[in-house]
């Protein structure tokens, strides 16, 4: 039966593993890489568990999406004598499952040698694994699980697509980390592998990061969507032809041995799923085993969602749910799923299939062609990246100008997210801004909203996407830094407004309000409609544009926005006159829209075959 390296039991020296070292193995003695034996060490007496996040074998998934028919654990031992068991989890286990009759007694050795393990795999298995019970130090050498399976392994090449802006740390780190892991790995995906980095910033030295596997392509600013369609391109066009890309994010971390397992999938996936897509989970950068993130939807209110809980990979329970969550079926029906392209995995028989992105430069892309291919999604313990997070990266331009209009554009285009109500959001997020007196942010959804309403001919045209999102960054609310923050608190009579008073409880915090109270807010919009006042004093909130304290801000003359990771704010100050201009010219913008509906979803729909055409990216692109 045809045989297959599928996963290395992965250790790694970085940041993350040492912060949590049980993503890799739990232990009751330290793992450690012995430089003089150039080997990681189990460092004495002890037991060493290796049914984690990284180091578990996913046997459900992977009879469920390949020819997968049995599994081997191969190991090189040196070192003392010692015991390999095999583990495994059911849906119910709340800690690994011993198999005390499956396992390899380990002579002592002061050479390495190979031990093989059949894995059994109990009815209801979800993972396996394996544990180390050790009478010393042990050294491992290189050990990984087989997968045996029925059909002729595929043939793959892979391509790495990642669009780069100014973010040279990032990209410089991962090519780095493909050089050395990808392909000097001796592993087959080195033959079969290409990276492509399309460097919207052009501020990357070509001639120094480019190898005969890695190139680097200077190009204009297009933004994520433009650049990701360039590595499309590029993919399609290179020798030998790409089969799949894999789109990933520039800022993030990732283990290179989560790049050769997607490698070793495509090898093996059945018949139902070789055109799907691998989508790879969203971790914490700063809280590494925090997953966000292994799928996204959208909600019928118009908003972005991820399909899972959030879970905590270093819990074991948590590791068996990642596995056996099955995703609502209100959500599967609706046909509003998508995989994210911080890291993504596509066939290229489905681009040419389904065509290009739309060219909305940031925001949206990703989600829309998700939706628009419709494709079965895989995901799977071990697949993923590390990404900053949510709050450090809050944008009132990307979340309140790009959403807004590319959200709009995609509907109308390709018919995306059919059950989204992207105009309730719309009129949600106004009323939102209005009431936090984000004046500015409230006028960038308008912006958005108009700027749609000018037709697919307007967003399209080459260079527009960089301007209007350069100008939305310009015409957004800005924050300074908090010594500025406090002198200019003072300077408007907040004298009592001392930073060394702000906490992130207080900046979190809300009050509770009456029946009365909510009605009144709702109805008045904070006073600012109907009953008109001034307000008095001030609150301290978070910037981030979801975040509504409504007791804490109701009533109050300024607010003090607090971006607290970025140690930046604003002051807000209620402008009754400003708040009903905003509220005018949305009543205008909303009766324009009415005039030209037909007229302009007509025109959207229609250019659908030209914006996600080859030949328009090509002259978008300056190919």
């Amino acid at each position: 039966m045809p045989a297959l390296k599928f996963a290395n039991i992965l250790l790694e020296q970085n940041e993350r593993s040492m912060s949590y070292p049980s993503l890799y193995c739990k232990s009751t003695e330290p793992v450690i890489f012995n430089k003089n034996e150039q080997a990681w060490e189990l460092s004495g007496q002890g037991d060493f568990d290796f049914t984690t996040y990284f180091n578990s074998l996913s046997v459900e998934k992977l009879m469920r999406y390949t020819n997968a028919e049995g599994f081997r654990l191969h190991l090189e031992l040196k070192g003392s004598a010692a015991k390999v068991l095999q583990t495994y989890a059911d849906a119910f286990a709340s800690h690994p499952i011993l198999m005390e009759d499956n396992c390899i007694e380990v002579a002592p050795s002061d050479d390495f040698y190979e031990y093989e393990l059949d894995i059994q795999v109990p009815n209801g298995s979800v993972l396996t694994g394996f544990k180390i019970e050790t009478t010393g130090s042990l050294f491992l050498g290189n050990c990984y699980y087989i997968v045996n399976h029925s059909s002729p392994q595929k043939n793959v090449e892979l391509v790495l697509a990642t669009t780069t802006f100014k973010k040279e740390s990032f990209i410089k780190h991962n090519i780095s980390l493909v050089n050395q892991s990808i392909l000097s790995s001796g592993e087959d995906i080195a033959n079969h592998f290409n990276m492509h980095v399309v460097d919207n910033g052009r501020t990357l030295d070509v001639e120094k990061l480019t190898t005969e596997h890695i190139h680097i392509h200077p190009n204009n600013n297009v933004g994520g969507a433009g650049g990701f369609t360039y590595g499309m391109i590029l993919a399609m066009e290179q020798q030998p032809k790409a089969t799949h890309i894999l789109l990933m994010d520039d800022d993030v971390a990732v283990s290179p041995e989560s790049i050769k397992r997607t490698y070793n999938l495509l090898k093996i996936l059945n018949d139902e799923y070789k055109n799907a897509f691998i989508s790879g989970a969203m971790l914490n950068y700063e809280v590494g085993d925090e997953q966000w993130e292994d799928t996204g939807y959208m909600t019928e209110r118009g908003t972005f969602a991820p399909a899972k809980p959030g879970l905590r990979l270093t819990k074991f329970e948590d590791i068996v749910y990642n596995e056996t969550f099955w995703v609502p079926k209100e959500i599967r029906k609706s046909g509003q799923r998508y995989a994210a392209w911080w890291y993504c995995c596509m066939p290229i028989e489905v681009i040419e299939k389904n065509g290009l992105p739309l060219p909305v430069f940031v925001r949206c892309d990703d989600a829309e062609y998700g939706v628009r291919c419709k494709p079965h999604f895989i995901t799977m313990n071990g697949l993923g990246i590390w990404h900053m997070s949510f709050h450090v990266r809050y944008n009132a331009a990307v979340e309140r100008y790009q959403t807004t209009r590319n959200t709009l554009i995609a509907q109308h285009t390709t018919g995306f997210a059919p059950h989204s109500d992207f105009f309730a959001e719309l009129r949600n997020n106004i009323r939102l801004e209005l009431k936090k007196f984000g004046y500015e942010n409230a006028e960038l959804c308008l912006d958005a909203f108009e700027d749609f309403m000018k037709g697919p001919e307007f967003y399209s045209a080459q260079g527009m996407a960089e301007k209007t999102f350069m100008d939305a960054n310009k015409n957004k609310e800005k924050l300074i830094p908090f010594d500025q923050l406090e002198k200019a608190a003072h300077a408007i009579g907040l004298t009592d407004f001392h930073i060394r008073d702000i906490d992130r409880q207080l900046i979190d915090s809300d009050k509770p309000r009456t029946f009365i109270q909510r009605a009144s807010d709702l109805i008045t919009d904070n006073n600012q409609h109907r009953i008109v006042s001034d307000g008095e004093g001030y609150a301290v909130i978070p910037v981030l544009g979801w975040a509504y304290p409504a007791g804490a801000i109701r009533g109050k003359k300024y607010l003090i926005v607090i971006d607290w990771y970025n140690r930046m704010g604003a002051i807000r100050t209620r402008d009754n006159n400003r708040y009903s201009v905003i509220k005018r010219r949305y009543k205008e913008d909303l009766k324009k829209y009415k005039q030209i509906k037909n007229d302009l979803s007509a025109r959207y729909s229609q250019s659908r075959e030209t914006v996600t055409s080859l030949e328009y990216w090509k002259s978008y692109l300056n190919i």
